[in-house]
């Protein structure tokens, strides 16, 4: 169980589609977690992390977006908090892709496309409390 301190609830979603933002909104929501922010790209994710890194306790991160790519963008969020929790969400199966980004400080991630299964078997085995 990853444990920031205290009970993760406020999420950050960055993907392009605003299909999958929704589809996590809402099952983040079902399990009573707070979206602070969503953004579309990268680069937004990490201007909105900038300032107000102390109110998100747990990004989702999409590896494929336009702008700034999802393992950059991982990159730069740890490079302002290193204990940044993040997981990936992809539809990149390659593993090297995924070693990469648990590399750089990913701490796990989900495959699309999204089921319900797959959210609620990350958030209540890795996030609830």
């Amino acid at each position: 169980m990853i444990n920031k301190g205290e009970v993760m609830k406020r999420f950050m979603i960055v993907d392009d589609s605003a299909i999958v933002r929704r589809t996590i909104k809402n099952q983040l929501q079902q399990l009573n977690k707070e979206i602070v922010f969503e953004a579309s790209d990268g680069q937004s994710a990490i201007e909105y992390y900038k300032d107000n890194s102390s109110s998100v306790d747990v990004i989702t991160l999409d590896i494929s977006m336009p702008v700034l790519n999802g393992l950059d963008t991982l990159k730069e969020i740890i490079k302002i908090d290193p204990d940044a929790i993040v997981f990936m969400i992809t539809s990149h199966g390659e593993e090297s892709m995924i070693m990469d980004a648990i590399e750089y400080g990913a701490k796990g991630y989900i495959l699309k496309p999204l089921t319900e299964e797959k959210l609620l078997k990350l958030f209540e085995e890795v996030l609830q409390k």
